[in-house]
């Protein structure tokens, strides 16, 4: 808890963020309240008095000590406290208390274990594994969630390394889909768009006018397909129908 020593007062702050930034030689602070700093920023809130537990600039908050003019004046230009709160509050580096880290910690893990549980199955029964299930393995291969890189990036590399060790049985889901296309949708953009997202051709049928193609796709190709018959030369000239949401491409 930090104390803020006033000429007539002590103020007393509780589940205080600080914000801080760095000018020259001096580091200056702001006291906030937790969580706030984040809606701020991304302008989900608006209200400044929501957001400070204090308007005034700190050497240290902690200590309660105030900055004063003249280092003001020197590391900002001006001695205007609101002007000089918003650029620390706007641009300062967020230091968050122990609590808040294991909050947002947690709050990775757990969006890393639901990334990797969506994209993979188990192989033999079709069905995704819980979450809890996803972190044992991973703890059993020691692959642990590094909180300074991005969360997605992570799953991919956690997925493989599963994939690889096998400690449990399982494989990247797939999408089985069936692509109906016209002769001119075929000839235009079967060899270049279509084939090259297909992981695993089925079947590929024809009646000399319709084309039937069904075969097994990653996920992240779905859209791409889409996407190709809603395209100007394409308009309806074809559709992507989802089979299968957990295939997995025999091999």
């Amino acid at each position: 808890m930090a104390v803020i020593n006033q000429p007539n007062s002590q103020i007393r702050l509780t589940n205080v963020s600080l914000v801080r930034m760095k000018k020259g030689k001096k580091r200056f602070e702001i006291a906030c309240y937790q969580n706030k700093v984040q809606d701020w920023r991304l302008k989900i809130e608006k209200d400044l008095d929501e957001v400070l537990q204090i308007p005034q600039v700190f050497i240290n908050v902690s200590k309660g000590q105030v900055a004063n003019n003249d280092d003001l004046m020197k590391a900002f230009g001006t001695t205007d406290q609101d002007e000089i709160v918003l650029e620390i509050l706007n641009k300062g580096e967020i230091q968050l208390n122990e609590k808040e880290r294991n909050a947002n910690l947690q709050q990775k893990q757990n969006e890393f274990l639901t990334i990797i549980s969506t994209k993979c199955i188990n192989p033999r029964s079709k069905k995704r594994y819980p979450p809890t299930m996803i972190e044992k393995a991973l703890n059993e291969i020691k692959f642990h969630l590094n909180p300074t890189k991005t969360t997605k990036t992570q799953a991919l590399e956690a997925i493989k390394a599963l994939v690889e060790k096998q400690i449990i049985p399982i494989a990247r889901a797939q999408m089985k889909v069936k692509i109906n296309l016209t002769k001119k949708a075929y000839q235009k953009a079967y060899e270049n768009d279509i084939k090259p997202a297909i992981d695993h051709l089925e079947e590929l049928e024809n009646d000399g006018k319709m084309y039937e193609i069904v075969g097994i796709i990653d996920p992240m190709n779905y859209r791409v397909l889409v996407n190709l018959f809603e395209e100007k030369e394409l308009k309806n000239e074809g559709s992507v129908e989802v089979l299968d949401m957990s295939a997995v491409k025999e091999t």
